[in-house]
C-alpha cells in the first residue's frame, strides 16, 4: 500500500485514502443539507454504481420525508397537527423514529431533544443560509417554559398526537445517523463486504479498504485539515458534533445550532466533540445522536453524560481549546501535530 495521499474533507470528518488504481468506487452528492460520499471497493463499477444510486434515492426520500421546514414533508405535517391539537396517521417508519429519539431523549435526561424545534426556528438555523440574528431574551424563555418533550407525543396504531401543543419536531440531530444505519443494512443484504459511508462527517464502516482497516480524519474545529486521524474498524461509527459548521457570529459571539434545552441559548463551552462507536444495529444513529448530550454539557458533567449514552470513546474540544479524552479514545488516536497535550474526561 502506498502511503496516504489523498485528503477528502467532508464535514466533520475527513477520510484518508490513496491514489493506487484499486477497485474502488466513489460517489457525492449533497442531501440532508451537507456532502454526502459513498466508497465501494472491490466491486465492479457498474454494479457499485448501480448499489450508490439505491443508497443516494433512499438518502433522498428520507431528507424529504424529515424536513423540518419545506412544507409538505411528512414532518411538517405532523408538527402541523401538533400546534393544532390534533392527531395525524404517520408511517410505519416515521413512528419507529419517533419512538426510537424518545427513547433516546429519556437516555439522555433531556439534552438530546428534537421536540425543540420551535427554538431551533427562533435561533435562524431552521433554512438553508444563516446570518446573525438579534435574540429576543423574552421570547427564548417563553419557549423554554413552554418546555417540549419527546415525551409528550404518543404514537398509537400509527396516529400520532401531542399532549403538549409546543412540540415542534425537528430531527436534524438523528436523521443523518439513522440513514447511515439504513445504507449499512442495505449495502450487507447486497453482498457489499467492504464500504464506507460519510454523510456530512458521520461514517460508518464496511469491512476494510483492502488489506487495511479504513482511516479517517477528526477536523480540527479551529484550523483546516484534520487534528488527528484513526483506523475504522468493520461495524464501527464515528460522528463529531461541532460549532464551526453551522453557526453565526453576532456581537462577536459564536452561537451554533446546537442548543441547550434547558436554557434555550445555543451551547457555549465547547468546540466539538467526536465520539467512536462500535458496532451495533443503531451505531450510526447513536454516532449522530450521542455527541448532542456531551457537547451541551458542562465541564464536570461531560463524563456522565457519556456513560448515560454508553459512549466509551469520546474526545472534547472545549471552548479554550483544551483537549478532553476518554481512556478509550486516547488508545486510538494518532495525532497530526506532535506534543499534543490532553487531559482526562
Amino acid at each position: 500500500m502506498r502511503a496516504l495521499l489523498k485528503l477528502l474533507l467532508i464535514g466533520s470528518i475527513v477520510w484518508l485514502g490513496s491514489c493506487t488504481k484499486e477497485p474502488l468506487y466513489q460517489s457525492q452528492s449533497y442531501v440532508f443539507g451537507t456532502l454526502v460520499d459513498i466508497s465501494i471497493y472491490g466491486e465492479d463499477e457498474t454494479r457499485a454504481r448501480g448499489l450508490t444510486d439505491h443508497v443516494l434515492q433512499e438518502f433522498q426520500g428520507i431528507h424529504n420525508q424529515l424536513h423540518a421546514w419545506q412544507p409538505g414533508s411528512s414532518l411538517s405535517q405532523l408538527n402541523q397537527a401538533f400546534s393544532q391539537g390534533s392527531t395525524l396517521a404517520v408511517s410505519d417508519e416515521l413512528a419507529t423514529i419517533i419512538k426510537d429519539a424518545t427513547t433516546l431523549s429519556s437516555q439522555s435526561d433531556g439534552l438530546f431533544n428534537p421536540a425543540i424545534g420551535n427554538l431551533i426556528h427562533a435561533w435562524g438555523f431552521q433554512r438553508d443560509e444563516f446570518i446573525p440574528i438579534k435574540i429576543d431574551p423574552e421570547q427564548i424563555a417563553t419557549l423554554v417554559k413552554t418546555n417540549p418533550q419527546m415525551s409528550d407525543i404518543v404514537v398509537e396504531n400509527n396516529v400520532a398526537r401531542s399532549i403538549n401543543p409546543a412540540v415542534k419536531l425537528d430531527l436534524g440531530g438523528y436523521a443523518k445517523g439513522y440513514a447511515l444505519d439504513l445504507a449499512a443494512r442495505y449495502l450487507r443484504s447486497q453482498g457489499v463486504n467492504n464500504a464506507l459511508i460519510n454523510i456530512g462527517g458521520n461514517i460508518i464502516a464496511l469491512g476494510k479498504h483492502g488489506e487495511t482497516p479504513w482511516r479517517v480524519g477528526i477536523q480540527h474545529p479551529r484550523k483546516p485539515g484534520p487534528i488527528a486521524t484513526l483506523d475504522l474498524a468493520d461495524g464501527w461509527a464515528i460522528g463529531t458534533s461541532g460549532d464551526y459548521q453551522r453557526y453565526f457570529e453576532f456581537d462577536g459571539n459564536r452561537y451554533c445550532h446546537i442548543i441547550d434545552p434547558r436554557s434555550g441559548y445555543p451551547a457555549q463551552g465547547t468546540q466539538a466533540v467526536t465520539i467512536l462507536v462500535p458496532p451495533a444495529a443503531n451505531a450510526g444513529t447513536l454516532s449522530d445522536v450521542a455527541s448532542k448530550p456531551i457537547f451541551i454539557s458542562e465541564q464536570n458533567e461531560r463524563a456522565n453524560a457519556a456513560a448515560k449514552m454508553a459512549m466509551e470513546n469520546v474526545m472534547v474540544i472545549d471552548a479554550a481549546g483544551k483537549i478532553f479524552l476518554s481512556a478509550g479514545m486516547k488508545k486510538r488516536l494518532q495525532w497530526i501535530e506532535a506534543n499534543v497535550q490532553t487531559q482526562a474526561l
